[in-house]
């Protein structure tokens, strides 16, 4: 491994929540070197968006937010509303990141992140580390779905995916799917694919909750509110949609009306061929579709032992509450398009306070009696 790079922060990730913490680094005057890098892990911009399956187009995607200081509606109407999302918004992420000259570094893949004995991080990488004064991580949660385990999962003979493997609806015709899942996601691929298939069932833990009214900005902050109280508390944060509910668009009350949206409490158990409720009934499947979500991608700030006692990181807006220097960016309240920019901006604000306020004398907000790790 190459020997340490210095700068001043460490921006990890370039989606939308990176992508705009870089935008306001570079408004602030920092440059690169000893200014400020961002590491990305994927080949070539665009995110997570650069991931979602290839019939999701962008007349089908709601609550897209534009980037600072780029609108999105600057690219062709025609293509906004028909091509691929993930072509679409890997194009747009490109054109922001050439306009601002960001210094974007791809493929990198940040592997931990450690707190040195002189108070930075040391960032360390596949090929390289690096040693910040701060950082603000954005890596956000395409790189950890979520798997729930019910007993008999092992024993299905038939095909098991997630959402981050769709390829589209077409390799499931004629065939019985079974969705697990509440979320928009779930609502999109189970529309997309009962046009095809033999049969779907929808199952959820919890019964679904269908947003009538326009989603508005105003109704966006006040959503990101409620998430934003959780992780002041230290709470494992709730997902945007879980508070915000599905959009009954006109394809989805469709949808409803088709019958396809019925559903089904969760089963007890998976079989063989498909899967058990308690009562007994048995519901045959080919193919096991988890829309459950995803978990923050947070493996490689283990070493700075940020959960508490109940699972989650108490959170002060962006700042990690105990760990100077620490913002997240697309966790909580930011894991959307709704409040990544926002969160961005106040990252840089927050964060850049604290190395001033350390320049200056001070030791900067917040507990600063966080250890150094014994490893480094």
């Amino acid at each position: 491994m190459r020997g340490a790079h210095e700068t001043d922060v460490v921006v990890i990730g370039a989606g939308q929540a990176g992508l705009s913490a870089a935008y306001f680094l570079r408004r602030a005057g920092l440059r690169d070197g000893r200014g400020f890098v961002v590491l990305d892990r994927g080949r070539r911009p665009g995110g997570a968006w650069q991931h979602r399956w290839p019939t999701l187009r962008m007349n089908r995607v709601h609550g897209v937010h534009d980037l600072p200081g780029l609108k999105l509606a600057e690219i062709p109407e025609a293509a906004r509303k028909e091509w691929p999302a993930a072509e679409v918004m890997a194009a747009y992420f490109e054109r922001y990141e050439r306009t601002f000259d960001l210094p974007v570094r791809r493929p990198v893949d940040v592997r931990s992140v450690r707190r040195c004995p002189d108070g930075r991080f040391l960032v360390e990488t596949t090929g390289e580390t690096w040693l910040a004064r701060g950082i603000i991580n954005a890596t956000g949660t395409w790189d950890k779905p979520f798997w729930p385990y019910y007993p008999g999962r092992d024993t299905f003979l038939g095909r098991q995916l997630h959402t981050a493997d769709y390829p589209g609806p077409a390799p499931f015709a004629g065939e019985h799917v079974v969705v697990v899942g509440g979320g928009t996601s779930a609502v999109q691929l189970l529309v997309e694919i009962a046009e095809v298939a033999d049969g779907t069932t929808w199952v959820t833990r919890r019964p679904p909750v269908f947003h009538e009214g326009e989603f508005t900005p105003e109704y966006g902050r006040a959503v990101v509110a409620e998430v934003e109280r959780r992780v002041r508390e230290g709470k494992p944060p709730r997902s945007v949609v879980s508070v915000t509910g599905l959009t009954l668009t006109p394809e989805v009350r469709a949808a409803r009306e088709a019958g396809v949206l019925t559903r089904h409490p969760m089963f007890e158990r998976i079989t063989p061929h498909g899967v058990r409720w308690a009562d007994g009934r048995e519901q045959y499947a080919d193919v096991i579709l988890w829309a459950t979500g995803f978990r923050a991608a947070l493996d490689h700030l283990a070493p700075l032992r940020l959960r508490g006692s109940g699972g989650g990181i108490r959170m002060d807006g962006t700042r990690v509450v105990g760990v100077p220097g620490l913002h997240l960016v697309g966790y909580g309240p930011s894991a959307s398009t709704v409040g990544a920019s926002r969160a961005g901006r106040a990252a840089v604000r927050g964060l850049l306070a604290e190395l001033e306020h350390e320049d200056s004398g001070g030791t900067g907000p917040g507990d600063t009696t966080q250890s150094a790790d014994p490893a480094t």
